[in-house]
């Protein structure tokens, strides 16, 4: 009985976290499982050699590829109060540690969970979700930005008093998955989700959360830059050099799934971001324009504080209860949203890293068996006009996509 009643409430979060890179992939005693999926896709772009958010920058001379996008292999086991997470991912460009984690637990408070290593921050509703169950093919512009890769070292304490809620909070390196920490500073990570999986007659599902991320970056030189309605103000002083900018964000989600008896299921998914970004003069990013990367190193050059917002709108649709579903997704980031677009190139020290994106996207997944889909997105990506050369109209950088996912 008591082996029973051990493996019972075992399982009550392995229900709330199956989709969850923070979780092992099953929560029963001594189990060790060897799980993962396989991308592999074709992705033609309007033009050669366009930055994208769509798995990375294309190169110079080139408006197609085939690509591996992702190749995951996580191995975990869990024990009565322990379990290890181990995940790798193998592509074109080699192999690399995705996850490694220790979990802790009491079985007689299993409601407190401590884990600590190498995880995703829990920020939110997207960065936490697997990618191998997204029917997406990449997360939203924003969040690619603030968080590339999603991961953090350090330590996380997370809170299940009820089945329908979670609470994280997370102290992290803030320097990202392939950076060691350059300075004493650490980062917060809090993070607050309910869901219910049982109302309208079992037909209706809600999820809803809020989150706030408070770190810096260390400052390396004697100037920095704020933004206001007219560009940037230079601050130049012996004492910047070595001061942490504020890195903070805030931001809430929520989700939304119907079983409909005769049209299938229908799912919408939002989530909105707001709070200050350190960049550099080309980009948000820490590193610069490239998306796909954390900054490995402190930034040498002058840093730039942004206020930024940024959201995504998730639509998709079961046809008529087949193996097709329609996708259509929205999202937008405005990385500087105190200057308008038609001063950017004008306004003192605004560059491309100002520029606000949109993107549209449309396309259909189908489910081929349970292990395998096929996905094909196409992606309208549109920037807003400025006075600079290079972007007084909307450049050719969408992007369409044809993938093929093995899961196992």
């Amino acid at each position: 009985m008591k082996k029973a009643y051990f493996l019972f409430i075992l399982f009550i979060p392995a229900i709330s976290f199956s989709q969850s890179n923070n979780a092992p992939s099953s929560y029963d005693p001594h189990d060790i499982k060897i799980t993962g999926y396989l991308q592999t896709q074709f992705q033609k772009a309007q033009s050669s050699g366009i930055s994208s958010f769509s798995g990375g920058d294309f190169a110079e001379n080139s408006d197609n590829r085939f690509i591996i996008r992702r190749g995951r292999l996580k191995i975990d086991r869990v024990d009565k109060y322990s379990s290890i997470v181990f995940q790798l991912d193998a592509t074109q460009n080699g192999i690399n540690l995705m996850d490694a984690f220790i979990q802790l637990q009491q079985p007689d408070h299993n409601e407190l969970r401590l884990t600590a290593g190498l995880f995703n921050r829990p920020f939110g509703y997207s960065i936490v979700y697997s990618s191998g169950y997204r029917d997406f093919p990449e997360r939203s512009r924003v969040f690619q930005t603030l968080m590339p890769r999603e991961r953090d070292i350090g330590a996380m304490l997370s809170y299940q008093p009820l089945k329908f809620v979670t609470a994280d909070l997370a102290v992290v390196n803030g320097s990202g998955l392939y950076a060691r920490d350059y300075d004493s500073k650490k980062d917060i990570i809090g993070n607050l989700t309910f869901k219910f999986d049982s109302l309208a007659n079992r037909k209706l599902q809600i999820g809803f959360g809020a989150s706030f991320y408070k770190g810096s970056v260390r400052n390396d030189t004697q100037s920095f830059y704020t933004d206001n309605e007219n560009g940037f103000t230079k601050n130049t002083s012996a004492s910047n050099e070595g001061a942490n900018l504020k890195r903070n964000y805030v931001g809430g989600n929520i989700q939304l799934q119907y079983n409909g008896r005769q049209l299938g299921t229908t799912t919408l998914k939002a989530e909105y971001v707001t709070g200050t970004q350190p960049g550099v003069a080309s980009s948000t990013s820490i590193t610069g324009p490239a998306a796909s990367q954390s900054f490995t190193t402190q930034p040498a050059t002058d840093l730039y504080l942004r206020h930024f917002t940024g959201y995504y709108i998730l639509f998709t649709q079961q046809i008529a209860k087949s193996k097709f579903n329609a996708l259509v997704g929205y999202d937008v980031y405005d990385p500087n949203n105190k200057v308008s677009e038609n001063q950017i190139g004008i306004a003192d020290n605004t560059t491309a890293g100002d520029i606000r994106f949109s993107t549209l996207g449309y396309g259909f997944t189908y489910l081929v068996n349970p292990r395998v889909k096929l996905t094909a997105y196409n992606e309208r990506v549109i920037n807003s006009s400025t006075q600079l050369d290079d972007y007084t109209d909307d450049i050719r950088d969408d992007v369409f996509t044809l993938r093929l996912q093995y899961r196992w």
